[in-house]
């Protein structure tokens, strides 16, 4: 499947204006039956308003196989995400007096895999299996760190949300607990002023497909490679491909 980007982005940009009220719901609420009776890879494709280029994506990084068939835990960014990164790509080639890319393909696979692999665990993690995350205090709750699909290791947490009762007193804690996938990353000289990590906030989490958890980051909050400048900065260094 090639997507046109130019024609994409405007139906894209259409189709949140529309529908957005509808996805962040979804997103939001959760899913009340956990259970789907299928591979990560073919709820994936059972849900094209939210996967629809992240599904294309994946197949050129050949990472839908392993979607479909190995036991893994996915973190997976849905499709604004990846057109957040794909954007910024294409103005920084236009700035550069380069064309743009119409096309996911003109990406090399590696480039693909590299940042895809990034959202893979191996084994299957629901939020439950997560220590907690308090990005305030993280000599007492630091969360977790744990390996990719890629070897990269990512700071993984439940975030616990603080409640106030009756009487305004608030409570800690005591609130409603947010899965958070965060991106190592510090600025060297601020490392005392700064959390070390890029944060991505979990939208849904524990869907359960046959084999293993997918957890839906929130699209509002993340951008494919947590920072877009990278992605882009990469795909420039490896060079586009040709148009097919």
């Amino acid at each position: 499947m090639k997507i046109f980007l130019k024609i994409g982005t405007f139906i894209l940009l259409v189709g949140l204006a529309l529908s957005a009220c509808k996805k962040e719901d979804y997103l939001d609420t959760g899913v009340h039956d956990p259970k789907y009776k299928g591979t990560i890879w073919q709820y994936l494709e059972s849900r094209p308003d939210l996967f629809d280029t992240l599904t294309v994506a994946l197949k050129i990084a050949k990472l839908d196989v392993v979607l479909q068939n190995e036991e893994v835990t996915f973190f997976a960014p849905p499709d604004p995400s990846i057109m957040k990164s794909v954007w910024l790509l294409n103005e920084s080639l236009f700035r550069s007096g380069q064309d743009s890319i119409t096309s996911f393909d003109q990406i090399k696979p590696e480039i693909w895999r590299k940042y895809l692999s990034r959202y893979i665990l191996k084994g299957k993690y629901v939020a439950k299996d997560f220590g907690q995350l308090d990005t305030l205090k993280l000599d007492s709750y630091p969360g977790g760190v744990y390996k990719t699909f890629d070897n990269t290791e990512m700071n993984i947490g439940v975030f616990y949300n603080d409640v106030r009762a009756n009487d305004n007193q608030l409570i800690k804690y005591a609130g409603y607990r947010q899965l958070y996938f965060n991106y190592p990353f510090s600025i060297p000289g601020l490392e005392d002023y700064l959390i070390p990590f890029i944060t991505a906030p979990v939208a849904t989490s524990d869907i359960q497909p046959t084999n293993g958890v997918l957890h839906v980051l929130q699209f509002s909050k993340h951008a494919l490679g947590f920072r877009s400048a990278l992605f882009a900065e990469d795909v420039m260094v490896q060079g586009i491909l040709p148009k097919n």
